[in-house]
């Protein structure tokens, strides 16, 4: 986390770098016999400015790197000499570089920033923001794509309000790149939509397992023959405090009883979806005790698997044991930023948080978000 902080600190003052340059070159002038040169620091600072600065800044550097080396050639005394044409032609020519290429960085940034909007808006679309408040339960999610600048990975999750109950859903695809993305557009829709339809939970993971079956076959190549993916299924019933679970292969969601933390294990290991031919047996649904202020915590393997710079695992049992959180917002913050001091702000891969607390059902959200 401190090599992070000292990154931002140098991005923000990295625009002074020009500056800081046309100064040294003037120093080294200065302070060096008459024949030697500080040209290639004018460059560097006129250079410098094209992807720092915007063009008028860029030019305003140029500017005054010729002002400046001019006026160390009158200052020693150079009259129309030929190296002074030639290191103020220089000096010039570089300006009019680092113009175009402040021009054309700025047209690949705009392509950039075009690029970055499509994805958070597939993103939004494919995993939109669960609501705040269903009932008694509230909710909280999260994702982060390993790669800094990426919107969407192959992470998901889902909250869907129904007839059967209030239904959620998070899976981690096996694979990166576009496979995975389409993946988890596959899965989200089919489950939003067989969530309304199927009236019981392993009902709605055997339709989600015919969907990845067919997906997979259709997308051919490698993910054919070694695309699935892992999810974990709750379902809380419109009555009872208790709620039901399909583990496919998933790490196990984590449950929050006060200040206490328990992994919610399957009661029997199931294979994840895409994979069900090579098992045997129907799905095994798990109920579990949901009492007023528990917390359940749906994850990806990004959290589990989190690492320090020793090699060490994130664990979230023995750092959360003994805390107590107002609910799912806090929980979700709190974890992040343990996760992050954790790992030093470094990523290896997606991570996708989906909190659910219960509460008196007359009770109203504090959330602000």
């Amino acid at each position: 986390m401190a090599r992070l902080g000292v990154w931002k600190w140098v991005g923000k003052r990295s625009r002074l770098l020009p500056a800081v340059l046309l100064l040294f070159a003037v120093s080294m002038d200065l302070a060096t016999p008459r024949s030697v040169s500080a040209a290639a620091l004018y460059a560097a600072a006129i250079l410098a400015a094209a992807p720092l600065l915007s063009l008028r800044g860029t030019i305003i550097t140029g500017v005054s790197a010729f002002l400046l080396d001019w006026a160390m050639f009158r200052y020693f005394g150079y009259r129309r000499s030929p190296v002074e044409f030639s290191e103020l032609g220089m000096v010039a020519t570089v300006t009019v570089i680092a113009a175009f290429l402040n021009r054309l960085l700025g047209h690949r940034e705009m392509q950039l920033q075009s690029v970055r909007d499509i994805a958070a808006a597939a993103q939004r679309a494919v995993l939109p923001h669960p609501p705040e408040r269903i009932g008694p339960l509230r909710f909280a999610a999260h994702y982060e794509a390993a790669q800094t600048d990426a919107q969407i990975g192959g992470d998901l999750y889902a909250v869907v309000d129904t007839p059967f109950g209030v239904r959620c859903v998070i899976g981690d695809v096996r694979g990166k790149g576009m496979e995975a993305v389409r993946a988890v557009a596959v899965c989200v829709g089919t489950f939003r939509e067989a969530a309304l339809q199927e009236p019981s939970l392993a009902g709605l993971v055997e339709r989600l397992e015919r969907a990845v079956a067919l997906d997979a076959r259709q997308a051919g190549s490698l993910f054919e023959i070694e695309g699935f993916i892992t999810g974990v299924f709750v379902e809380f019933p419109q009555r009872g405090n208790e709620f039901r679970l399909v583990n496919r292969g998933h790490p196990a969601p984590l449950l929050f009883l006060g200040d206490t933390v328990q992994y919610v294990e399957p009661g029997r290991p199931d294979l994840p979806l895409g994979l069900a031919a090579l098992g045997d047996g129907p799905e095994c649904v798990d109920t579990v005790t949901f009492p007023e202020g528990a917390s359940l915590l749906l994850y990806t393997d990004g959290l589990t698997e989190a690492r320090d710079e020793t090699g060490t695992f994130y664990d979230p049992v023995g750092r959360f044991t003994g805390h107590r959180h107002p609910g799912p917002d806090a929980l979700v913050d709190d974890l992040l930023a343990d996760v992050h001091r954790h790992t030093g702000g470094r990523r290896t891969d997606d991570m996708a948080l989906l909190a659910v607390t219960r509460t008196p059902d007359d009770a109203r959200p504090t959330s602000t978000r």
